[in-house]
């Protein structure tokens, strides 16, 4: 038996392509002592990966060139020379894109399925859901009866923001891309609207469906969306910057907010963070998630690419919006 990773090859100027990987085949590695071996189950992919391969600085090192590309992952444990971890064992963490690793338990956590699918544990009941409780609930405190727009609506971390919006009584509008995510996002997510961004005159759509401004703004694309949003946002408005995946491939550098005086003339907040600060409160955040989609009040949606030799492709899926709900990869 062997293990298939990817590797970073190359730092890519725009969109990645195959050239940017390296696929390649070693033997299984074998735990050392203190450690556990780890046969991955499904790999998360992310928008922030893309940030991740850039060799400037951010909140976390850069992968770099041949290293196995770093990715949440979740799988059970099939040898063990550590305390804490026994054959058996769940795990959700990062583990890289391949087939088998070798851990020490840091950056990693034990988990019950609860008889739930397991790549539920790398979306709703992981990191993306994580960053949707904690953006939403802990940097603009939504209250019942606000107005709360979410871009990225369909997608992992977007579709958990408005199901939690609706939770806490908002009014909720998505913005999304073309109508079958649209339909999915009200019928299925319960939004109470969706603006088709790629049909459909989102400034106009804004006006139509909050006549009175937003409340809260939940930015996951930047660029022109956030720009129309400023434009709409009320008095005491909070925005959560917690992505902008229409900048990640730019060639020139990201665009920044032209109507940013809109925060100083509503007295309103733009602020951004990283899931990572929250660590110490994750399994607060599983707990409740897990809670509300046991009740039915949460739902998710994933899209599941088998093959570690697909990754090339199927990562930018994530840019294309070729996929709905969380894209997971199956190795």
């Amino acid at each position: 038996m062997s293990n298939q990773q990817v590797r970073l090859k190359e730092r890519p100027i725009g969109m990645t392509s195959a050239s940017t990987w390296d696929i390649t085949t070693d033997d299984i590695p074998e735990p050392g002592p203190g450690e556990f071996l780890c046969k991955i189950e499904y790999i998360s992919l992310d928008p922030a990966m893309r940030g991740w391969i850039n060799d400037v600085r951010s909140y976390i090192p850069p992968v770099g060139l041949g290293e196995v590309m770093r990715a949440g992952t979740c799988g059970t444990v099939i040898k063990s020379n550590h305390p804490d971890y026994k054959e058996g064992d769940f795990v959700v963490g990062s583990l890289g894109v391949q087939q088998y690793a070798v851990s020490d338990g840091k950056f990693c956590y034990k988990s019950d399925t609860f008889g739930l699918p397991k790549e539920k544990f790398l979306g709703v009941l992981g990191m993306p859901g994580f960053t949707a409780y904690f953006g939403l609930l802990d940097i603009t405190n939504p209250q019942e009866g606000e107005t709360l727009v979410v871009s990225g609506a369909a997608g992992a971390v977007g579709s958990v923001v408005g199901q939690i919006g609706k939770i806490k009584g908002c009014k909720v509008i998505g913005i999304a891309g073309g109508p079958e995510k649209c339909a999915t996002v009200v019928n299925d997510y319960g939004f109470d609207a969706c603006i088709d961004y790629k049909n459909e005159d989102v400034q106009q759509k804004l006006k139509e469906h909050c006549p009175k401004g937003i409340d809260i703004y939940f930015d996951n694309v930047g660029g022109e969306i956030l720009d129309y949003c400023l434009a709409r946002i009320r008095f005491k408005g909070r925005i959560s910057l917690c992505g902008a995946i229409s900048q990640y491939n730019s060639e020139t550098g990201p665009v920044g907010p032209k109507n940013y005086l809109s925060l100083l003339v509503n007295s309103a907040k733009l602020e951004g963070f990283i899931v990572m600060n929250y660590q110490d409160r994750y399994m607060e955040a599983a707990k409740q998630l897990g809670e509300w989609m046991m009740s039915g009040q949460l739902k998710s949606k994933e899209t599941v690419i088998e093959g570690v030799d697909t990754f090339p492709d199927t990562f930018n899926r994530l840019f294309s919006g070729d996929k709905l709900g969380k894209l997971v990869l199956k190795p």
